[in-house]
């Protein structure tokens, strides 16, 4: 048996000391096994937001910000972007190897198959105002899943598991494109067996049942359009141990169902410092006005003393470029042509990011445009409302999630999630009666 390597901490005011395991991960640092150090020196670790803790094993995806590297399984995203559909990153997220060509058929058909909604779920759109948050309609309707589907909640059971799975994957563009149709008054479309699935996810959100499809009424079936929605979603399906999967993660741990672990990851999601950046990006843009007023917010942006903040720009991870937004940028420009050439909004875009690219300041710092950057800008020019773009997000993320709550399930090594706390408040009291306080 090769030799454990391990650390030594030293408490300096017992004099006692603890080795502590030290485990190799295939790529990325290695990190410390800190669960025997309670028990050998009565420490916790303190780490917020637990930005330094490995929270478990995973074989899903691996990210290296220095270099800029995102791989799915080991695949590297600009090959997976390049030759792959979402469907097959899908199945390569949720079961570990990219599928054969029958397998791949045989996952779609299942996707079909499951992409209808219950009727009497349909009814529970009711029960919303019509200008509810699309995210707020999109956690109750996911959560409600399971009344649905209670005999088939055994995680035990692996084929029950994958089941659950591959119907959440299904229904969530089905939910989403009806969410926006009850925010907007328009009648319910339901998924069509001849379509894709983002062509499904676009048919049911922009179709008019009286027109017929295949003339200009169709744009939103343009090739272009379906295959850089595609993109989009291949490039979000999973980000490693971010907050909404660090949520459905810890949702999971507790043995909670399936659907209620993916209506926390929406929650999650759903917090503007993690989903919405997109959408702060066309805000941004708004506020900016016109290319003329860029110079302008370029120097606010470098003065520490304004809160201003170029949207966009930069990642907490990726300390280089995001390969993400080298992927996206060319689909971005490619959208623009096809359908708002002359779109001012997207002109002011494409002029700050110009600007910014060749600036030493933003250069020094590694500040380039983000996958956010683009993304909020194809999903304008597609005719998704901003307040559905991170519903878009949640979209294509449940692939990710799907695939590290599966990864959980068959864990053995996997507890119920408890975090450890720094106490900082009153020392033990006693009570005393109201008079006397």
């Amino acid at each position: 048996m090769a030799d454990v390597k391990t650390v030594q901490i030293r408490d300096p005011a017992s004099g006692n000391a603890a080795e502590l395991p030290v485990l190799e991960g295939r790529l990325g640092p290695a990190v410390i096994d800190v669960r025997g150090l309670p028990g050998k020196l009565g420490y916790f670790s303190y780490d917020p937001g637990f930005v330094s803790t490995a929270s478990c094993r995973s074989a899903i995806t691996y990210i290296d910000g220095d270099e800029g590297t995102l791989l799915y399984r080991g695949y590297p995203i600009e090959q997976l972007a390049r030759h792959s559909s979402f469907l097959e990153v899908a199945y390569l997220l949720m079961f570990g190897e990219l599928p054969k060509h029958e397998e791949l058929q045989s996952f779609a058909a299942d996707i079909r198959q499951e992409a209808m909604i219950h009727e009497t779920l349909r009814k529970f759109f009711e029960g919303f105002h019509y200008d509810a948050h699309p995210m707020a309609m999109m956690v109750g309707v996911v959560g409600s899943l399971s009344a649905f589907y209670h005999s088939e909640l055994d995680m035990g059971d692996p084929h029950q598991r994958r089941v659950s799975a591959i119907r959440m994957l299904a229904k969530m563009p089905t939910i989403a494109a009806a969410c926006y149709r009850h925010s907007v008054g328009l009648p319910f479309v339901y998924p069509r067996a001849d379509l894709g699935y983002c062509e499904n996810f676009l048919n049911m959100m922009f179709s008019v049942p009286s027109l017929h499809l295949g003339g200009d009424e169709a744009w939103y079936l343009d090739p272009v359009a379906v295959d850089t929605l595609d993109l989009l979603f291949i490039l979000h399906a999973d980000h490693e141990q971010n907050a909404s999967t660090s949520t459905v993660r810890l949702a999971s741990s507790t043995g909670a169902n399936p659907y209620a672990c993916i209506a926390a990851g929406i929650a999650a999601l759903w917090g503007p410092a993690h989903g919405g950046a997109n959408e702060a990006v066309l805000g941004m843009l708004e506020e900016i006005g016109t290319p003329e007023r860029i110079p302008e917010y370029i120097a606010r942006a470098k003065d520490r003393n304004d809160p201003f903040r170029l949207m966009g720009f930069g990642h907490r991870v990726y300390k280089n470029y995001d390969p993400r937004a080298q992927i996206i940028r060319k689909a971005c420009h490619d959208v623009l042509a096809r359908f708002s050439p002359n779109e001012p909004l997207f002109e002011l875009a494409m002029r700050l990011e110009e600007i910014a690219l060749h600036d030493e300041y933003f250069i020094e710092r590694r500040l380039y445009p983000n996958v956010d950057f683009y993304s909020g800008i194809i999903y304008k020019a597609l005719n998704i409302p901003v307040n559905m773009f991170t519903v878009m997000f949640a979209i294509a993320r449940t692939a990710g999630w799907v695939a590290h709550w599966l990864e959980l399930k068959a864990d053995p090594e996997q507890r119920i999630g408890r975090p450890r706390q720094l106490y900082v408040g009153a020392p033990r009291r006693d009570y005393r009666p109201i008079e006397q306080r």
